[in-house]
């Protein structure tokens, strides 16, 4: 008896030209992670072709390289970094589906979004500056985005963790967001979770420096507005109307050290040693734990600051760089939907990068 063959099909082809913005410790990790998945995404249908990179002063337009490297051995030509003219370069006149990464943390970079998205370049972003800068900005990239175009932003709040789809999901399927809680800083969260009394809190911020947990500058962490720009993102997905202004931020940072160079900062760190242990003698005298938590309420209340909670709480029981956010909802209200997971380093702010990436394509329609 012949065996029947089983029908093949050919996948559908797509090709995605991308220029990558911000080749620091995230976008370097991403290309990293897009040169070994190339191979396996190529036999799927998806040919991705890096057609530039531009960092804060030079960029490079000769890439069309496709082992996606750009620091490969032939010449390179770099030229003083014009995003307007990177972006048009990336578009290309062939009608091709083009998408920009921004991987930098630059405000300046942010204001372009709106303008990409209307040119038919789609945006994928780390970059927490647009979703949390002024509310005008915010609006008009999402009208950029009903002519289409795509604009993705996940690895915004809690690197590569499904927080911002799962919100979307909910809201999507007709579910109602009534409070967000969480703990979204991966940098305190490891600080909070080695911060046992063992040594000084300095030590521990100048640890989670050099393993790339914190910014660049670690007050970008500690002062608490990084936490509460990913609060803003979450409510304004919601769609509420939330700005920075909005958020009472307990900083842990004093304010003699606020105004400080890196260096002179990095230098007197010791200033923080008493206050955090004072914190944890309370946290210990309640029989709790100490985290760094943030919370948003429908009424627009919204607050970060150190809390002591229970040991009984969800969020007492993280580990490392766990990131979680609690979602209260309609249908999540008497058992509020978690999200966990790591949440700090390049290599998992990248991996959630490309998944934006990787949806933007499926999204794609082949293209001769």
């Amino acid at each position: 008896m012949l065996e029947r063959a089983l029908p093949t099909t050919t996948p559908r082809r797509r090709t995605l030209a991308v220029g990558l913005i911000g080749p620091g410790r995230v976008g370097s990790a991403l290309l990293t992670q897009l040169r070994a998945a190339q191979g396996r995404l190529a036999a799927g249908g998806l040919e991705l072709k890096l057609c530039g990179v531009a960092a804060s002063k030079r960029m490079w337009l000769d890439c069309d390289d496709p082992e996606l490297n750009y620091r490969c051995d032939r010449a390179q030509t770099w030229r003083p970094t014009d995003l307007q003219q990177f972006a048009a370069h990336v578009r290309g006149d062939d009608h091709r589906h083009a998408l920009l990464i921004d991987c930098s943390a630059n405000d300046f970079v942010a204001s372009h979004y709106a303008d990409w998205l209307a040119e038919g370049v789609h945006v994928v972003t780390p970059n927490k500056l647009a979703g949390s800068g002024p509310l005008q900005r915010w609006e008009a990239i999402r009208a950029a985005c009903r002519a289409g175009m795509r604009f993705r932003y996940e690895a915004t709040v809690c690197a590569g963790l499904p927080v911002v789809q799962t919100l979307r999901d909910l809201l999507d399927t007709g579910d109602e967001l009534l409070a967000v809680d969480g703990m979204f800083s991966g940098t305190l969260a490891w600080l909070c979770n080695r911060h046992d009394g063992s040594q000084p809190f300095s030590t521990l911020v100048r640890e989670a420096h050099a393993l790339s947990y914190t910014e660049p500058d670690p007050r970008d962490d500690l002062s608490g507005m990084d936490v509460a720009r990913k609060l803003v993102i979450l409510a304004r997905e919601a769609g509420w109307a939330l700005s920075l202004d909005d958020v009472e931020v307990q900083s842990l940072v004093p304010a003699e050290l606020a105004a400080l160079s890196i260096d002179d900062f990095m230098t007197q760190l010791a200033q923080l040693d008493t206050p955090m242990a004072a914190q944890l003698a309370t946290a210990r005298a309640q029989n709790g734990v100490l985290r760094h938590v943030a919370s948003l309420d429908r009424q627009g209340r919204a607050s970060v600051k150190l809390a002591v909670l229970p040991a009984s709480h969800p969020f007492a029981h993280t580990r490392l760089t766990d990131n979680v956010v609690q979602f209260t909802t309609r249908r999540y209200h008497d058992n509020p939907l978690l999200v966990q997971g790591p949440g700090a380093g390049p290599e998992v702010t990248a991996a959630g990068v490309f998944g934006d990436l990787l949806r933007i394509a499926e999204s794609l329609e082949a293209r001769a």
